[in-house]
């Protein structure tokens, strides 16, 4: 009967599989990647979608204790009959829930679980991100760098775990390997805990807010155009930062001739830098020369140290610049789809048109047509968000005051905890089932919906579209590693099946068994841990008011405040970056039909292309990202990228490929650093001769390039 977890091990890897899939760019990252952050996204999920599963076995146990019948007197026996022993058979109050399991599943499981995924997101994948990010030329150094920079991040933790062990040691408390696992996992939900909090308390006021805004088109638009001026913002000092660092890159390059023993260390620099940027660095550095800007190149050969910090740069700069015009590309397509949902919304034939439709398959424009998108976008959106808000907003005042209440053992005033014993009373433990995953799928949603929406100042995003580096994903595992066993902590002490925390002898479930509790710490197991939640009412007012915002705002972080001055003027600026990259586009558009009247005599004349082109795709969904097509592009290999030179041909997984948009400086970064990032981005095109040139290769494409287990990532 133990098809519910085989069903859960199953869409826990469905799920995980198809979010790598949307966000990841499966074929180009490093294989090492995907594995670790299929096992961290799989894992928490699975986390989330058994726990019901183990509460309700719980509650079964404890109702086979409760009506486990008295031993028979021995007078009974007397002639033989052993049929009144009956302590071994199933009391009839209790029914066995759907998908029980033996009880030796559950403690296994979480074990294997649990550890798993701490062991990941605590040593694997810190240092895999340090190797990423490390500019050494070796294996060997790559690594060496990764262990010093995690050796530094890690101790202050060890320095804490220190000072801990003093306190034990002076309490008198005596410690065996038991006690060792049951402090080193608590102290990590302990961590967690509090970076739960600060997220929950955010996000249980944004996410029915949010839900609120989006269903008004007016203000959805003008927080897109707001979005997209800060972007382009970024996208600029970005675009500066990297001429700085290739200004430097050209002196050091000039300084060290071709037969020194460190020319290969700096071809092994420049072949990750696209060529049009090599060749606008020289002009800059030859134009700075000429003025008397002190653009002459030195005769100092620079050290191999000299090397690894400039080669460091260059990765560091070259990924912020693909992140920013990954951020852009998405930014553009959102704002381009709210234009075309305002321009639909008062149409008299009730079809949704767009002003740059995209290619779709026969299949989706059947199950999705024109009509069928303008019913949904332009009538029924709006009241379906309102309705989301509400049933959001209700189950986030529960949340509010489970949390507020939920040390309180008699009265019983968790909400939650009163819906568990209503049901407990009956043992109808599918509503348990059901209402433990809708809660904990609230949780799930509410804490990830805020890690995408901060985006930590942009450094680390999930963006669709296979647009999400190997850095933003390793970040995102070790996120829903850290996260996921503290929040079903919480979530079991919220119904009080927790015992350290109601302070009540009741049957635990296996996964408090096997998380331990942090008893041999006083301070945290009878304070921190029970108070510091109640600290999520104060986040969830300072959001309610928007508090950090405005603080942000006072410190020259541009927030979206409405009747703010600052952010009207970036809503125009928004307008305005809108309307350049529409024209942008419509130019290609125009490149790409004349082309196409060139080659094939037969079509429609030249003047007529425009709305031959629109008209042919007006069922399609809204304009494609900022992105370009990637062609073909033979470059030379180092060790550390590939083995050998081959000849690379990518497809671009932009949404404005469909365009014909131009080959430009993205597939330069795509080709010769896209390789280390798998990161596959949009610049604006050259002109119309490039994109008419390039348009016609629009079909050559081919797998990634071979890459073995240590390439240079």
């Amino acid at each position: 009967m133990a098809y519910l977890l085989t069903f859960g091990i199953i869409a826990a890897l469905f799920l995980a599989s198809i979010l790598l899939y949307r966000y990841g760019n499966i074929p180009r990252q490093h294989i090492l990647v995907t594995l670790s952050v299929l096992t961290a996204w799989c894992f928490s999920f699975l986390i989330v979608f058994t726990i019901p599963l183990d509460v309700t076995s719980t509650l079964y146990r404890q109702c086979l204790e409760e009506h486990k019948p008295a031993p028979a007197p021995e007078s009974a026996n007397v002639h033989g009959n052993t049929s009144t022993s009956t302590s071994t058979l199933h009391p009839q109050e209790c029914q066995e829930p759907w998908g029980m399991v033996p009880e030796s599943v559950f403690p296994n499981l979480w074990r294997i679980i649990y550890w798993s995924s701490q062991f990941l997101t605590w040593l694997i994948m810190p240092l895999m991100q340090s190797y990423l990010k490390a500019g050494d030329f070796t294996i060997k150094g790559k690594l060496k760098s990764a262990l010093i920079e995690n050796a530094i991040y890690y101790g202050s933790y060890l320095f804490i775990c220190g000072v801990l062990l003093i306190y034990i040691a002076v309490k008198g408390v005596s410690l065996d390997w038991q006690k060792l696992k049951a402090i080193a996992s608590s102290a990590s939900n302990t961590w967690g805990l509090f970076l739960l909090v600060l997220l929950l308390g955010y996000a249980l006021v944004e996410v029915p807010r949010s839900l609120w805004n989006n269903a008004k088109p007016g203000f959805a638009l003008q927080y897109a155009y707001f979005k997209a001026a800060k972007l382009s913002t970024d996208k600029a000092e970005a675009e500066e930062h990297v001429d700085d660092v290739l200004e430097s890159l050209q002196c050091i390059s000039r300084a060290v001739p071709n037969n020194h023993v460190l020319r290969p260390c700096v071809e092994t620099i420049m072949r990750k830098v696209p060529i049009e940027l090599q060749e606008r660095a020289s002009r800059n550095f030859s134009r700075s020369g000429a003025n008397g800007m002190g653009g002459t190149s030195s005769t100092i050969v620079p050290s191999e140290k000299a090397l690894v910090r400039i080669h460091k740069q260059v990765i560091k700069s070259l990924q912020t610049l693909q992140r920013t015009e990954a951020l852009w590309s998405v930014q553009v397509k959102t704002v381009l789809h709210l234009e075309d949902v305002a321009n639909n919304v008062h149409s008299a034939d009730r079809q949704f048109k767009t002003e740059f439709p995209c290619q779709r398959s026969q299949l989706e424009r059947f199950l999705y047509s024109a009509s069928i998108q303008w019913y949904w976008e332009c009538l029924l959106k709006a009241p379906f968000l309102k309705a989301l808000c509400v049933l959001t907003a209700s189950m986030s005042a529960m949340v509010v005051w489970s949390e507020l209440t939920f040390f309180s053992r008699h009265p019983v005033l968790s909400i939650f905890a009163n819906v568990i014993n209503v049901a407990k009373s009956s043992y109808d433990f599918l509503t348990i089932e059901v209402f433990s995953m809708v809660v904990l799928c609230y949780f799930f949603y509410c804490t990830y919906s805020t890690i995408l929406r901060i985006r930590f100042l942009n450094l680390y995003y999930l963006a669709p579209h296979h647009q999400t580096n190997e850095h933003s994903l390793i970040f995102s595992g070790m996120l829903l590693c850290r996260l996921t066993p503290p929040m079903c902590l919480n979530f079991l002490g919220l119904i009080h099946m927790d015992s350290h925390i109601i302070q009540k002898r009741i049957m635990e479930t296996y996964y408090t068994q096997i998380m331990g509790h942090m008893d041999v710490i006083g301070i945290i197991s009878n304070g921190f841990n029970i108070y510091f939640p109640m600290c999520m009412l104060a986040f969830c007012l300072a959001t309610w008011f928007s508090l950090g915002s405005r603080a942000l705002n006072a410190l020259g972080f541009q927030q979206f405040l409405q009747n703010e001055t600052i952010a009207t003027e970036l809503v125009q600026e928004g307008k305005d970056l809108i309307a350049r990259e529409k024209r942008r586009r419509q130019r290609a558009e125009e490149a790409m039909a004349r082309r196409r009247d060139f080659t094939r005599p037969d079509t429609l004349p030249s003047h007529d292309y425009l709305g031959k082109y629109r008209g042919a795709g007006s069922n399609g969904g809204g304009g494609g990202g900022a992105g370009s097509l990637l062609i073909g592009h033979r470059t030379s290999a180092d060790g550390l990228l590939r083995d050998g030179d081959v000849s690379i041909d990518y497809a671009a997984v932009a949404s404005s490929s469909a365009l014909g948009v131009p080959r430009s400086l993205s597939e330069e970064i795509n080709d010769r650093f896209g390789v280390s990032t798998q990161m596959q981005i949009g610049f604006r095109g050259t002109n119309e001769q490039d994109e008419v040139f390039e348009a016609e290769n629009e079909r050559r494409i081919v797998g990634p390039p071979p890459r073995g287990l240590f390439d240079d990532v």
